[in-house]
């Protein structure tokens, strides 16, 4: 059941607005009020990771752990491999952050906006889906120039009524389809893109709301350049101030910034998210019958269609760009469940279009060059299986002498502050406490998903619907 939401008024930062929806302030089956226990983690964490310094310097000496290297109680070239792989991982935050200084958003354009089209997957989302729908009618976009085609993919609940009453309420701007049954997520949006009329798509996802300027950024790129064929925007979690859940996954989902605006600067953001991107009308009609019926090892793709769509995009030659201010806010999962079967479903995605990506990043894709993509295509590769591989190390180190336990907490910590440096960068806020608590809960109780993405790679199910 999804969570009750309200309006609340504009919140203190410039780029959130008066349509974000937050979730009620109580955390679900807490019976707390989220300012206290909030308050009580803001001080908690800071005392605890000081604790874990200490405790790191005093009691995690490397003596022993140089001891059992040296008896080959590990092999020889172990300690080698794993200053190697430090390295190249320093070396793609280091590069990566320079690039992420660089970045700036595109400027609005100037002259008459594109016709748009915004296309609406639907699938048993309920009374969500007139939020979403009422935020598309209220952006700050020429109606003359805006459609929004919302496409039932087969619902078995409630989902039609709250459709067909939206529509209602705008019959000159909202078309709806309608499946008898269910047939995914991608036929869904092929329908809405055979049946546009618009210069450019853009995808919104049912669970989310758009900034009421979101839709005139995100085309701004677009107008600009003509060799750029899709567009990301910033995806922010809408329940974020549900459940500590809620919170983690609202300052992981602000980081992400790191990444595409990285990839923004060599114009090869490798996923525009389905929950809010713009694409070039004539960069998806050729290939939307590939894109529908691709297959893998012999299974047919039915998830991760938004990073299919971007691999189909690059193949044809067009850039891909990150606009940081076309803001969207999305429902995410506040279970330690509904997380992992997120998480699989984006690593199933992940492992299987990076795939795809190898067959074409190296030959000469487009006219302009792609070294920099090439580059960090082959480190991150690297860096799911080694950082599997030394998890395991760090299970069997632990496990000979406990005390370097504290030395690895140590470490984390410092990575995840380091990591939420673009994090206070962007938000300035105490929130960032809650990327430290993700770092450590992500590197006890979500590494395993990695490995089980590789070898069920051709699983299809899509689990989190």
């Amino acid at each position: 059941m999804r969570p009750s939401l309200a309006v609340q008024g504009t919140p203190k930062r410039m780029d959130d607005t008066a349509l974000l929806l937050t979730a009620p302030r109580e955390g679900p089956g807490t019976g707390l009020h989220p300012c206290a226990w909030d308050r009580a983690l803001k001080v908690l964490v800071p005392v605890a990771w000081l604790a874990v310094a200490v405790l790191g310097l005093k009691f995690g000496s490397l003596d022993f752990f140089l001891a059992l290297l040296k008896g080959r109680t590990y092999t020889a070239w172990l300690p080698a491999l794993a200053g190697v792989y430090a390295l190249l991982m320093l070396f793609l935050q280091l590069w990566r952050t320079v690039l992420w200084a660089i970045y700036r958003p595109h400027p609005p354009a100037a002259g008459p906006l594109p016709s748009l089209t915004v296309v609406v997957p639907v699938y048993n989302e309920g009374a969500m889906v007139s939020r979403c729908l009422m935020s598309i009618a209220a952006a700050d976009y020429p109606r003359e120039r805006l459609e929004v085609i919302a496409v039932d993919d087969g619902s078995t609940d409630d989902t039609w009524r709250h459709l067909d009453r939206t529509a209602r309420r705008f019959p000159d701007l909202i078309r709806l389809l309608r499946f008898p049954r269910n047939r995914g997520k991608k036929e869904a949006l092929a329908a809405g893109f055979r049946a546009a009329s618009g210069e450019i798509l853009v995808t919104v996802d049912s669970d989310s709301v758009i900034a009421p300027d979101a839709l005139r950024h995100l085309v701004a790129p677009l107008m600009h350049d003509p060799r750029v064929g899709a567009v990301a925007g910033f995806v922010r979690v809408l329940n974020r101030h549900r459940s500590l859940m809620g919170k983690m996954q609202g300052v992981r989902f602000v980081n992400l910034d790191f990444l595409r605006a990285s990839q923004s600067v060599y114009r090869t953001v490798i996923c525009t998210p389905g929950s809010l991107s713009a694409y070039r009308r004539e960069a998806v009609l050729p290939i939307l019958e590939a894109w529908l019926t691709q297959t893998f090892l012999g299974a047919a793709c039915h998830h991760s269609e938004d990073r299919a769509l971007t691999n189909f995009i690059l193949r044809q030659g067009y850039d891909t760009c990150y606009q940081r201010i076309a803001v969207v806010y999305t429902l995410v999962p506040e279970t330690y469940t509904g997380v992992c079967r997120m998480y699989l479903r984006w690593e199933r995605g992940n492992v299987r279009e990076s795939a795809v990506l190898a067959t074409f990043l190296f030959r000469r894709f487009r006219p302009r060059s792609a070294a920099w993509a090439r580059l960090e295509f082959l480190l991150t590769q690297l860096e799911g299986p080694l950082t599997t591989f030394f998890f395991g190390v760090f299970l069997l180190s632990v496990a000979a002498y406990p005390p370097i336990l504290f030395k690895v907490l140590l470490a984390v910590g410092l990575m995840s502050v380091l990591n939420l440096i673009y994090y206070l960068w962007l938000e300035r806020d105490w929130e960032f406490i809650y990327g430290i608590i993700y770092s450590y809960y992500a590197f006890f109780l979500l590494q395993w998903i990695y490995p089980y993405a590789f070898v069920t790679v051709r699983d299809r199910r899509w689990l989190t619907r």
